[in-house]
């Protein structure tokens, strides 16, 4: 068994494409327009992807509160994190900081539609 992707709505496919493939640097996999209309966009990396569901007609509305957070594993959080901000100025819940208990350093920022994203750098032990 192994988790395949997790679907979000959003309200603008092309700024979800700048914060998660342009400035995170996730892979825009596939994609495929449904016979309603809705477009929906695979992004991500080897083990499992974001699919992205986008109504040009307006769709439901998005509650980005009903869920805590989703967390993508990057190489390093410092350079991932300024990135982001530098080109998408997201709003921000934590700064990068180091968790030497469980050996990770991580970030929290917000994507276009308020989902929260954890940045995650595993470190060396």
């Amino acid at each position: 068994m192994d988790v395949i992707h997790t679907a979000l709505w959003v309200s603008d496919l092309e700024r979800t494409r700048k914060f998660y493939v342009d400035a995170l640097g996730l892979e825009e996999n596939w994609s495929f327009v449904t016979d309603d209309g809705v477009e929906n966009v695979y992004i991500g990396g080897e083990n499992a992807e974001f699919q992205f569901k986008y109504d040009p007609e307006g769709g439901p509305e998005i509650d980005s509160g009903t869920m805590a957070h989703v967390a993508v594993g990057v190489d390093s959080v410092d350079e991932v994190f300024d990135r982001l901000v530098e080109r998408v100025d997201p709003p921000v819940h934590e700064e990068p900081m180091t968790m030497d208990d469980i050996g990770v350093r991580v970030a929290f920022l917000e994507d276009p539609d308020g989902y929260v994203v954890e940045l995650v750098e595993e470190l060396d032990s």
